[in-house]
């Protein structure tokens, strides 16, 4: 309520910040999930690459150039 009375809301430098933040926590949540590699970890960094596959033209050519030539395909990951 505090920010919403005072209009803070407006602070763009607040907002990077905040932003900034939560992408930091972001990468930091994704290297721990990820960088284990277990196989737990491998589903992990599988599902969330995937997740590029939805960028229209260009995602499969990312999922692809990450994988380095693997191809993902539906919930599963083959050679």
């Amino acid at each position: 309520g505090r920010g919403l009375y005072y209009g803070s809301y407006l602070y763009k430098e607040t907002w990077n910040i905040g932003v900034v933040l939560f992408l930091l926590v972001m990468m930091t949540a994704f290297v721990g999930y990820v960088l284990p590699w277990g196989q737990m970890s491998f589903w992990g960094a599988t599902v969330i690459t995937n997740l590029l596959s939805a960028v229209p033209y260009v995602g499969d050519s990312l999922v692809q150039w990450i994988w380095g030539g693997f191809s993902v395909d539906n919930a599963t990951l083959t050679r």
